[in-house]
Formats: structure tokens, C-alpha cells, sequence
């Protein structure tokens, strides 16, 4: 049997999702064990317990040499205030684990990928059982812990591959979690964003990854976006396609990602043929 070790690196989730993604892992992955931290369900205003607490948990389930993954309960906000500390603490028991999220849970995706350790994944949390079609997004993320391809996001090719939240990739530029994304097609997508805010994010993030010299850029889902006072006058693929053309990048087309039922797996550095290097 596979253990999964699940924590809470942001914000938490309720007793009543993980009773509900347990009793779907028991029913249709019997290979698969889920170990929620009971840091899952700490409070301490947004953060799921105190930076230390968090930290603390992210460190059990990651060190544990008897968990085969680290499944993040949830995003929000809150795991780049431990990322540097944790990576920092991992022992070997963290090199060849699979740690799986999205969202805000990218800052940790991403400095483990700076540093080569274990198999940072994009895809499906927890949490997600909450959304319409959610148990289907729950149900791709274990079957890929149960070793099937079937979730992976389909225009996976011939490039190594990274995804990200627009505005936590935005936050991670420039710092000590940012990996070398050099020859990746990078795949972005973004949540509860007015229309200018995504242009401007687009405007940052192209031009600070035409300097890493990207394969190329690929938009996913941009999803709940507030209505401004006065219409912006164009639409986010739009947006995508003037800052890339803007700063030399290819515009790849859509990705299947985002803070949805339908978002699918990415695993960091990998193509086609060899999802599970």
C-alpha cells in the first residue's frame, strides 16, 4: 500500500473534506493510503496554524521515509512564508517523494524544482472536492499517485514542462525560489483577477521569463473574474498573445489548468514519454 501524507502549508481545509476525499480513496484507490496531518484543520486567522506549525508538518510529511508523496491540502495563502525554511530541512527522505499542488503551492513547487528534490507536480488538491465536478479533480490526482497517465494535461510534447498560478509565479521571479526555467514551456493561469490586473501580471511575468529564455508560454484557465467599472477591451488569450509577442516569446495556445474541476496534472520537467522521470 502506497501512503500519502497530506499537510497544509496555507490555509486549511474542514474535517468534512478530508472524510470525503478518505471515502473516495478507500472506494476507488484501495492501493492508496491517505495520512491527513492534523495541521490540516489548525486556524490562527487565514493560516492554517502559525508559520512554525506549518512548517512543522510540511517537515514530518516530507522527511517521513514511509510516505511515497506529499499531497498539499490546500493553496490561499501562506506557503512562500515557510518555502526557504523547509527546503532547507528537508532530509533524504524528501529526495524522491512526488509533492503535488497548485495555486499558491506553486512557491514550494518551485523552489523544490530549483533545488532537484523529489518530483514536483501541478495538479488537483483536497480541497477541490468542494467544487462542482470537484470529485473528478480529486479522483485524477490519486489515480496519478496510483501511477496511471491518464490526468496528465494532454499538450504535454517534446519540452520540459512547469505550470503556475499567474500571480504566484509573478511573486516568485526575482527571488531564491525561482528555478531555471530555461527550454520549459510554462503553462499559467489565474483566479479572481480583474482584466488589468491580469494584463499587468502578463507584462511582468513575459518579460522576466524572455529573459530566462522559455520555450514558450502556454494560458490556461482564467476563471471568476471581478467585473471593473468600465470594460477592459480584451480578453485574457489576447493579453497572453500582445505580451508575448511583445517580448519575444512563443504563444503556445491554451493549457488545460486552473482553479477548476478540469485541471489537470503537470508534472515539473518532464515531456511526453517520460512522465514519471
Amino acid at each position: 500500500m502506497t501512503r500519502i501524507a497530506i499537510c497544509a502549508p496555507a490555509t486549511p481545509i474542514s474535517h468534512t473534506v478530508a472524510e470525503a476525499v478518505t471515502e473516495l480513496a478507500s472506494r476507488e484507490f484501495p492501493d492508496l493510503e491517505l495520512a491527513f496531518h492534523e495541521q490540516c484543520f489548525a486556524e490562527q486567522g487565514h493560516f492554517a496554524g502559525p508559520d512554525h506549525v506549518r512548517l512543522a508538518a510540511l517537515l514530518e510529511c516530507a522527511n517521513d521515509p514511509g510516505t511515497a508523496a506529499v499531497w498539499f491540502a490546500k493553496g490561499g495563502y501562506g506557503s512562500n512564508r515557510i518555502a526557504r525554511e523547509a527546503i532547507a530541512e528537508l532530509g533524504t527522505g524528501a529526495a524522491d517523494k512526488t509533492f503535488l499542488g497548485y495555486s499558491d503551492c506553486g512557491f514550494l513547487l518551485a523552489g523544490l524544482y530549483r533545488e532537484g528534490i523529489g518530483r514536483p507536480v501541478h495538479g488537483p488538491m483536497p480541497v477541490d472536492m468542494r467544487r462542482e465536478g470537484g470529485e473528478d479533480a480529486v479522483r485524477r490526482a490519486l489515480a496519478w499517485m496510483s501511477g496511471s497517465d491518464d490526468g496528465l494535461e494532454p499538450e504535454i510534447a517534446s519540452a520540459p514542462v512547469a505550470a503556475f498560478n499567474l500571480m504566484t509565479l509573478s511573486s516568485i521571479l526575482g527571488t531564491s525560489l525561482m528555478p531555471d526555467l530555461g527550454g520549459h514551456v510554462v503553462m499559467v493561469e489565474e483566479v479572481a483577477e480583474h482584466l488589468y490586473a491580469i494584463d499587468r501580471l502578463l507584462f511582468h511575468v513575459t518579460a522576466r521569463l524572455a529573459d530566462a529564455r522559455i520555450a514558450g508560454l502556454r494560458l490556461g484557465q482564467v476563471t471568476n473574474v471581478p467585473e471593473n467599472d468600465r470594460p477592459f477591451g480584451s480578453e485574457p488569450e489576447e493579453m497572453a498573445r500582445f505580451w508575448c509577442e511583445r517580448h519575444g516569446i512563443p504563444f503556445l495556445g491554451r493549457a488545460e489548468i486552473g482553479h477548476s474541476a478540469a485541471n489537470m496534472i503537470v508534472p515539473f520537467g518532464v515531456a511526453a514519454g517520460s512522465t514519471r522521470s
